[in-house]
């Protein structure tokens, strides 16, 4: 018997109905599809009398495990209706109702004793599956409580089951909605699970994505509860900043799918903007997302609500912001809600500093906490000086290491800037660009294109020659020159220290660490969904595998333990699932279903975590002679040796 027609199940289950003085009667074939010269054809295996297989919906399953048994791949859990329909399959006959109650009495009395002597010749290792980093995955879900914050929004199990599953993909193999089914297939999440999964495929997948999408809101709002009180923090600071991903396709259907500033250098896509709001902790607060061509400035308020609604309307937060939101208008409304900030200053607010700058006098060296040891160390010098003003407090910092960034990247955009002048002076020249008004507009261009050292040029247009000139402004650039690597912060505190204010500012960085986990091992680009509410429920996914890797390499690093995610995950693959099993000498198969050990890598990953190393408790399953098709008797071999089955 063919036991797969390629991917195609070659077994189904099919209801026949009869009338006999106006009473239906039904019965069920098992039937079989087989080629013939006419086409395929339907061959009846047996008849199942009115043995009702459950819901039709589940037919094609039970078809699939009465095939795999009928073709020797015994499982593991027992199902009375799948061993009596297999029986049937062997013997071509139809038990009626005493029949089949004597079946089931017979494997009930068929049950091992607790030793019984095997063939170690006869030992098989099958089905082994990847358990470890979807273990720790499942054990760290468990921990943040998240099935109940998912009950929180009313979801269903299944749906729970379904985004649990997503956003375990998403953190240890992230692919597409159509890959899950078979990721799934090769771990050991339906062992942990120890339940029938809901139906893994497209449409339930992206029928979930749908469900989540309205309760995302009260979702990320029980979770960072949760988590406030699982690490008993006292929030008092909170970092915003933003980044942008990319579409593949033409996204007509979702109306925030813009052309905008990439982050990822794919001008030639579409995107979209996503904000992210993260405690001092590096925990996800709160986020949104924006259209794809939105200035950064411009989202500062939308974030101060959102922001209202996870903190209650507590005053006296503290706000952290990069410089692209440091306009005044955007700290007039941080401080009007009752927040203080922490921002750094545009670039062009820093020359009023410039003889501060200059000055040796007032300068302290900064140092940064870098040790697994915490013991403090130096990992660049970094030089500030504080200076209270009236409403202010200003932090002038100068970085050896960004001297030298500042310094390229200076140089690289004055290359340019000089090549697209002379470009355009070529054009002038030939006389493919002749009015004036182009011309100022192409200059004008060009000046917006090189903000950061446009202002080191005097460009104009002579009027009697035509011709592009331009002209070194040195003052200008010797300015810049002596602020390399010199910025500035600013913050409305007063009670916090120079050392104070720069390490709250740099925390600003773990924002920068979360985008790039989201679109490294998250892989939360490129986005393929075209409906806005999928691209949305697509990152809300990414952010709550965010949840789940941050909270693991916070675990790790308490313990000491400072190595990636990425890292974890390889040291965790090699701990599997593996289902071994023995004939017996009285002609039955032990088969039995447990973890291999984890090696002593891996159980200080588990120890440090807190979780348990094993992974789950041992399954054990007897086969007895008569439910085999083969003969399996056993004769007497050294290598029989006595196992228990309990």
């Amino acid at each position: 018997m063919t036991n797969k027609c390629g991917s195609v199940i070659c077994m189904f289950i099919k209801r026949t109905t009869k009338t006999v003085n106006g009473i239906p009667y039904h019965n069920y074939l098992l039937v079989q599809s087989i080629k013939t010269e006419k086409g395929p054809r339907h061959k009846t295996v047996c008849s199942l009398g009115n043995l009702e297989p459950g819901p039709p919906e589940k037919w094609r399953d039970m078809a699939r495990r009465v095939e795999s048994a009928v073709s020797g791949q015994l499982p593991l859990k027992r199902d009375p209706i799948i061993d009596r329909m297999v029986e049937l399959v062997r013997q071509g006959v139809v038990l009626d109702s005493e029949g089949e109650q004597k079946l089931l009495e017979r494997q009930k009395q068929n049950e091992p004793e607790q030793w019984v002597k095997v063939d170690t010749k006869s030992l098989q290792l099958d089905d082994a599956c990847e358990a470890g980093p979807v273990h720790v995955a499942h054990q760290i879900w468990n921990k943040l409580e998240l099935d109940e914050v998912l009950e929180s929004a009313n979801l269903s199990e299944g749906a729970k089951r379904l985004t649990e599953i997503e956003v375990i993909n998403r953190l240890v193999e992230p692919g597409s909605e159509h890959s899950v089914r078979n990721w799934v297939s090769r771990t050991a999440l339906p062992d942990i699970f120890r339940e029938d999964l809901p139906p893994i495929n497209d449409t339930a997948l992206y029928r979930n994505l749908d469900k989540l999408h309205p309760e995302r809101d009260i979702i990320e709002q029980t979770l960072a509860q949760k988590e406030r009180n699982l690490f008993n923090w006292q929030e008092t600071i909170f970092l915003y900043d933003l980044s942008s991903t990319y579409f593949e396709g033409l996204c007509a259907a979702n109306p925030k799918a813009k052309h905008g500033y990439s982050r990822d250098k794919r001008s030639d896509c579409r995107q979209v903007v996503l904000g992210l709001v993260l405690n001092g902790e590096g925990f996800p607060t709160a986020h949104e997302i924006f259209e794809g061509n939105r200035a950064d400035s411009t989202t500062v308020e939308e974030m101060l609500t959102i922001l209202d609604k996870r903190t209650g309307g507590k005053k006296g937060l503290t706000v952290v912001v990069d410089r692209g939101m440091s306009s005044k208008e955007n700290l007039q409304s941080i401080t009007a809600r009752g927040y203080h900030y922490i921002v750094a200053s545009r670039q062009p607010e820093r020359e009023q500093y410039l003889a501060e700058f200059e000055s040796d006098q007032g300068w302290e060296e900064v140092i940064r906490d870098v040790s697994p040891n915490n013991e403090r160390q130096k990992k660049s010098c970094v030089e500030i000086k504080r200076i209270v003003q009236a409403a202010e407090t200003h932090i002038l910092c100068i970085s050896e290491g960004r001297s030298n960034k500042d310094k390229a990247i200076r140089e690289k955009k004055e290359k340019a800037l000089l090549a697209d002048l002379e470009k355009l002076k070529k054009r002038i020249a030939e006389g493919k660009l002749v009015q004036s008004k182009l011309i100022h507009e192409q200059i004008g261009r060009l000046k917006e294109r090189y903000p950061r050292v446009a202002r080191y040029y005097d460009i104009s247009l002579e009027s009697k020659s035509c011709k592009l000139v331009w002209a070194e402004n040195k003052s200008e650039k010797e300015k810049a020159q002596k602020l390399d690597g010199g910025y500035l912060l600013k913050t409305d505190r007063k009670d916090l220290s120079g050392d104070e204010i720069w390490r709250t500012y740099l925390m600003l960085t773990r924002v920068e660490n979360a985008f790039r986990d989201m679109k490294g091992p998250l892989a939360i680009r490129p986005v393929f969904h075209q409906l806005d509410r999928r691209v949305e429920t697509h990152i809300f996914i990414c952010i709550l595998a965010y949840h789940l890797l941050v909270t693991i390499e916070k675990l790790l690093q308490d313990a000491g333990i400072f190595s990636s995610w990425e890292t974890i995950k390889k040291e965790l693959s090699t701990h599997q699932i593996v289902t071994a099993s023995m004939r017996a000498d009285n002609g039955g198969v032990l088969l039995i279903r447990q973890p291999t050990n984890p090696n002593p890598a891996q159980q200080v990953i588990y120890q440090a975590l807190k979780i348990p190393s094993e992974i789950i408790a041992p399954v054990r399953v007897w086969w007895d002679s008569q439910s085999l098709t083969s003969d399996t008797s056993a004769t007497a071999d050294p290598n029989l040796v006595s196992v228990g089955t309990n």
